[in-house]
């Protein structure tokens, strides 16, 4: 019973973290760039919301507020590469350290808490109520013998409705000229340059709207933990190549469609696995980047294993054909 509470808090949470997935999709397979920003942009998504929310901002324009200042530091980062002709790897780690000084700045303590403010998760969560949602879908759920039941579905329902939106806007936006144009960019420069086209602008945008991504995550995930923190983003990029490679390695890549979809869904199932993980009696809190790190392993080598497995099969197929062909000839 409880471990539905648990795998419901931790789809919950996944659905939020899957925008910053699909962040880090746009700049590792998109674009073919190593963006590290991811770790400090997401902070900044986080920071700026709190402070507007603290501030009396309503907390949607706060969100719209993050998305924005996360895309302005994915550009610095973009420009710091095409201009500065600076190393991705380095631009990227270069720009995360910059943005926790920013961030903190931004803040101005370590950590601000969002529990008193009224938030977009609190507004959807007292709106549920009074529309009587929750107890509807509950006394379904009751009636099917189990006992415990979440406290609200708005941050569910409300997330997967955003996150399906984005991910939806993404499809369309990598099929417009803009979208081609940037995945050619990260497909070959060269040739895309023959072209004239500016690929500095398309990395510079790309970078950009990853990074707007992974900042409208952060403002959201402050929201939904009720505080936002200078140290919630570390780690993070790994969070998101992990839901990248494990959506990948689930649910195939076939289309750009199905691609963004195996992005949201790695999100969700990475959430699960960790939830499930840190269930196990001997395994801590702190354990759950190490847990991160074995599960990205595990999701890399899995298909080229199990390729290499197929290849021997359809060799030894071949051989076996051979023969027997061969040996009708004898014959």
């Amino acid at each position: 019973v409880l471990m539905f509470l648990s795998v419901f808090s931790a789809v919950e949470s996944g659905v939020i973290y899957a925008i910053m997935a699909l962040g880090v999709y746009l700049t590792f397979r998109v674009l073919s760039f190593p963006d590290l920003t991811v770790d400090g942009s997401f902070v900044t998504g986080a920071a700026v919301a709190a402070v507007s929310i603290v501030s009396g901002v309503s907390p949607i324009l706060a969100t719209i507020y993050a998305f924005f200042a996360g895309f302005l530091a994915g550009c610095v980062t973009g420009l710091l590469h095409t201009k500065g002709k600076i190393n991705p790897l380095l631009a990227g780690i270069l720009m995360m350290i910059a943005l926790y000084s920013i961030n903190l700045r931004i803040l101005g303590k370590p950590t601000i808490p969002l529990l008193n403010e009224s938030t977009l998760f609190t507004q959807m969560t007292s709106l549920f109520e009074k529309l009587g949602i929750d107890r509807v879908i509950n006394g379904m759920l009751q009636s099917f013998g189990i006992a415990q039941v979440p406290k609200t579905w708005a941050i569910f329902v409300m997330m997967a409705i955003v996150t399906t939106l984005i991910k939806f806007g993404l499809d369309y936006f990598l099929k417009t000229e803009i979208g081609l144009a940037l995945r050619a960019t990260g497909n070959n420069q060269k040739m895309i340059r023959s072209f004239s086209a500016n690929t500095d602008s398309y990395i510079v945008f790309g970078l950009g709207l990853s990074n707007a991504l992974v900042a409208f995550s952060g403002a959201l995930i402050a929201q939904l933990n009720g505080f936002a923190d200078a140290g919630m983003g570390i780690g993070l990029i790994v969070i998101g190549l992990a839901s990248v490679i494990i959506g990948e390695a689930l649910f195939g890549t076939k289309t750009i469609f199905r691609t963004t979809l195996a992005v949201v869904l790695g999100a969700i199932v990475y959430r699960i696995v960790v939830t499930i993980a840190l269930r196990v009696k001997f395994l801590e809190a702190g354990d759950m980047k190490l847990i991160t790190a074995v599960l990205v392993i595990f999701a890399l080598v899995s298909p080229k294993i199990i390729e290499n497995q197929r290849e021997k099969q359809r060799r030894k197929q071949k051989r076996l054909q051979m023969n027997g062909g061969n040996e009708h000839a004898a014959n």
